[in-house]
């Protein structure tokens, strides 16, 4: 719980982010996992560093190394999660800011505390969690969904190489040596409170003109693995109207989830297709994609679901379609979050103190993040910042300077706030 008195709370600003060496580490950190470049900038490139590569290890390393320098002590638990906690003057649970190295680094914050000496009320720290992306490992928040009991370890460590089927999360982790002794169970690492600073990912912020968003919860989703057989035969021999064609049928599909997620405010997507036997004239036999669908409202997405599933049957029964079957395995799903009234007050505090009253928008994440493991089990808030043209998840992803500063600085000063606040 937090003390009301406000003669306890530490002062929004009172201690400064260094922005040029905030921007001097991001850009340093990017070295470990550049890719093209798409621009007349040295910082023009892309990123690529997924979770558990060596790109991953050496990035984990320099990460450890940099908690170790800021007075943190780091820990590493069994599904590669990392920990660097600095003591305060009361031995409690941490007040983290928690993020992820296949993105971004975190950890301004601590150099700050460090080079002021200023101690914080109870340990503050910072914490990487493993694989929030899925994208190497197909499973978004690999690693905290492990700490927060949402996934087996025996699951998590078994997940398979989107790209190398055999390869698992568990061999890797010991390939880079980031298999830790620490349980991953909130049991055992518990936290106190779970700060997380972002970009928004989405055009929201950026139209409306505003440096910093109070992130209020995060959208439901779901995962499914479509499979849709159909009938091989030849591309010039073989009329339309008699083809069983799967890929016809994925793409009816793809435009049926769009539509009742329009109708519906939700959002629908396929990231992977895959075809066989891949002949430039032959049809297709079978056609494998993935379909991604959120929703602010489980109710909502509920429904979503029910009418994708039963106006899916309608495709197969159409001209060019007929014969084909589908088939559905959901592998992943999450329900709806709303973040901790005292961190959102608390990033609303800090984000005020430099915007002013108003300077900030609410705003839901339309994406998954560690802090939707977190919130189910401590306070949490997260902070978003605008990116250019809402692009995310693209080398051309860009933040301005300005704003990846005023971020990390309302990350700095919602953690101190909370932690100045905190009784035992």
């Amino acid at each position: 719980m937090l003390a009301t008195a406000t003669r306890l709370s530490y002062r929004a600003g009172a201690l400064r982010i260094n922005a040029a060496r905030l921007m001097d580490t991001l850009h340093h950190t990017c070295q470990w996992g550049a890719t093209a470049q798409h621009g007349p900038a040295l910082t023009d490139t892309g990123m690529c560093r997924l979770a558990l590569s060596d790109e991953d290890k050496v990035v984990r390393d320099w990460f450890g190394a940099e908690l170790q320098a800021t007075g943190c002590e780091v820990s590493v638990d069994q599904m590669g999660n990392m920990f660097g906690i600095r003591s305060g003057n009361h031995i409690g649970a941490p007040t983290v800011a928690g993020s992820h190295l296949d993105t971004q680094p975190t950890g301004d914050a601590l150099r700050t505390l460090r080079d002021a000496g200023h101690r914080t009320e109870y340990p503050v720290g910072a914490v990487n969690w493993t694989n929030e992306e899925g994208a190497r490992f197909p499973r978004s928040l690999h690693g905290s969904s492990v700490w927060a009991g949402d996934l087996s370890l025996k699951d998590a460590l078994a997940l398979e190489d989107v790209k190398s089927p055999g390869l698992t999360a568990g061999h890797d982790l010991e390939r880079i040596g980031y298999r830790g002794s620490l349980p991953a169970d909130v049991a055992r690492n518990p936290l106190a409170a779970h700060f997380e600073l972002h970009i928004e990912q989405g055009p929201i912020l950026e139209d409306a003109g505003a440096q910093i968003g109070v992130v209020l919860g995060g959208q439901a989703y779901r995962w499914f693995d479509v499979h849709i057989s159909g009938r091989e035969s030849h591309a010039g021999s073989t009329p339309l109207d008699v083809r069983a064609d799967p890929l016809l049928c994925a793409a009816r599909l793809m435009e049926l989830a769009n539509t009742v997620a329009r109708d519906l405010s939700g959002v629908a997507t396929t990231g992977i297709l895959s075809l066989r036997p891949g002949s430039i004239n032959t049809i297709p036999g079978t056609v494998d994609l993935t379909l991604d669908i959120r929703h602010i409202s489980d109710e909502k997405l509920d429904e979503m679901e029910a009418r994708i599933l039963d106006e899916a049957e309608g495709i197969t029964k159409r001209l060019g379609t007929n014969g084909c079957s589908i088939e559905w395995k959901k592998t992943f799903q999450k329900a709806p979050v709303m973040f901790h009234d005292d961190c959102v007050g608390a990033i609303t505090e800090a984000a005020e103190r430099h915007l002013g009253e108003g300077g900030a928008q609410t705003i839901y994440s339309g994406a998954g993040h560690d802090s939707c493991s977190t919130a189910r089990h401590c306070p949490t808030g997260m902070i978003f910042i605008p990116c250019k043209d809402g692009i995310s998840h693209n080398p051309v992803e860009y933040s301005t300077p300005e704003d990846c500063a005023m971020g990390a600085q309302v990350l700095l000063d919602a953690m101190l706030l909370y932690d100045s606040k905190r009784v035992a």
